[in-house]
């Protein structure tokens, strides 16, 4: 089977709510959607690949990844207070036909993101490879950057600012059997 590697944006109360055995749904197993379909989620994709010309599909895969942590700040400025501020970027590997390139997301500059696609399945827990997320001692920066997330957007120039800062963090990296770890 081919397929490809997706960056989901997510957060941890999201994650924790649909999490086989969470608390919220416990009888939900390794196949429950984690993620439904109609979701965007970011992938080399060929505009992408055009963007972004001289890297390899290990950088540009990294590209991906960032895009969707970025996006994960727009998701946790919606849940302002729900639970730690700590970005959140599921990775996982879908057949190729359940990812459809899209002209919609988050591109700070131009209105639609370069890496964005659009599910067209539901992507579970069987699908990750390894989740993302925030060491929990950026938790300010990465509140200040959820605060600002929608002016940066708009061309706020400090906002965007803001945002760029937190670049210079990277997210951590667990297996997916680690993830329970991070609900308690």
């Amino acid at each position: 089977m081919c397929g490809v590697r997706i960056y989901l944006p997510s957060t941890l109360p999201t994650l924790a709510a649909r999490w086989p055995g969470a608390a919220a749904d416990p009888k939900a197993s390794p196949t429950t959607p984690l993620v439904d379909a109609g979701a965007v989620a970011y992938a080399v994709t060929p505009a992408l690949r055009e963007w972004y010309r001289e890297g390899d599909l290990e950088e540009l895969e990294y590209v991906a990844l960032n895009h969707a942590a970025r996006a994960s700040l727009l998701l946790l400025a919606s849940e302002s207070g729900a639970g730690p501020a700590r970005r959140v970027v599921l990775a996982a590997d879908v057949p190729d036909a359940a990812a459809a390139a899209s002209a919609s997301g988050t591109d700070f500059a131009r209105g639609h993101d370069v890496a964005a696609v659009r599910l067209r399945e539901p992507v579970s827990v069987s699908m990750l490879a390894a989740v993302h997320v925030d060491d929990p001692a950026i938790c300010d920066e990465v509140a200040a950057a959820a605060a600002v997330v929608v002016a940066a957007q708009e061309g706020d120039d400090d906002a965007r600012f803001t945002l760029d800062s937190l670049e210079d963090h990277e997210l951590q990296w667990y297996a997916v059997q680690e993830v329970p770890f991070l609900f308690s």
